[in-house]
């Protein structure tokens, strides 16, 4: 009787245990994707925000050009115009992919990479009808790119380029979506340890890409080799 009582103990004690590490687990996972999605928003919103002041600059730039093509100053007037088509490539964040909310999370992460001085090609294009939530491709997108960002800015300045390339598009009747990203990584490691060592946002974002493909029956794929790393994810239409 002893003997089952203490059995019995035993295994409530690990049933409690494993309760207790899952919560544990989901408070961490829930804190993480609160974060992501409110680093997200004020990313951009920040865009918006410079879109705005462009905006609310035209009339003065309106004004100068007027002023200067009246006073025939066309060396003046070039230079400007110049600068000014410099101010613009530094904002224009247009990515139309056909969605809505890709099209925002792609041109926030672009426009973050860009400025951290990493080469970004983006090629994205995806039906109007899809199986997949935008809340959950993006979340997707998201994480992705936060992830190709952070191995590029780990590169020392000047060792290796520092480039993402992006292509979502249909495949086969399917959501293609592949991130491409140079690293800093000499030497080709298990694609298992990479999802179970990561620790931190990193790791999270590993594990939630995993999820969110599984929830729609996706495929995921990673390739793993010296100085560069690659995501595809296939998700049925």
């Amino acid at each position: 009787m002893l003997i089952l009582v203490a059995f019995c103990a035993a295994v409530v004690s690990v049933i409690l245990t494993v309760l207790i590490l899952k919560n544990k687990y989901d408070r961490r996972l829930s804190d993480f994707q609160d974060s992501v999605l409110k680093k997200q928003r004020d990313e951009v919103q920040n865009i918006y925000q410079t879109m705005r002041a462009w905006r609310h600059d035209y009339h003065n730039h309106m004004q100068s050009i007027k002023a200067m093509l009246e006073m025939g100053k066309k060396e003046e007037l070039s230079e400007y115009l110049d600068n000014l088509e410099k101010d613009l490539d530094s904002i224009d964040i247009a990515i139309r992919t056909g969605n809505v909310g890709l099209d925002a999370i792609l041109s926030s992460k672009v426009s973050i990479a860009r400025k951290n001085n990493i080469e970004v090609n983006c090629t994205a294009k995806v039906p109007v009808d899809l199986k997949i939530s935008d809340v959950h491709l993006c979340a997707i997108v998201g994480n992705l790119m936060d992830n190709a960002i952070e191995a590029c800015e780990k590169i020392s300045a000047g060792t290796a380029p520092k480039f993402i390339r992006v292509y979502i598009g249909l495949f086969k009747s399917q959501l293609y979506i592949s991130v491409t990203n140079s690293t800093c990584e000499k030497h080709r490691k298990r694609l298992s340890e990479l999802v179970t060592s990561k620790l931190g946002e990193h790791g999270f974002g590993l594990r939630r890409i995993d999820k969110l493909a599984e929830k729609y029956d996706g495929y995921v794929n990673r390739k793993n080799e010296p100085g560069v790393f690659a995501t595809e994810i296939m998700l049925p239409l």
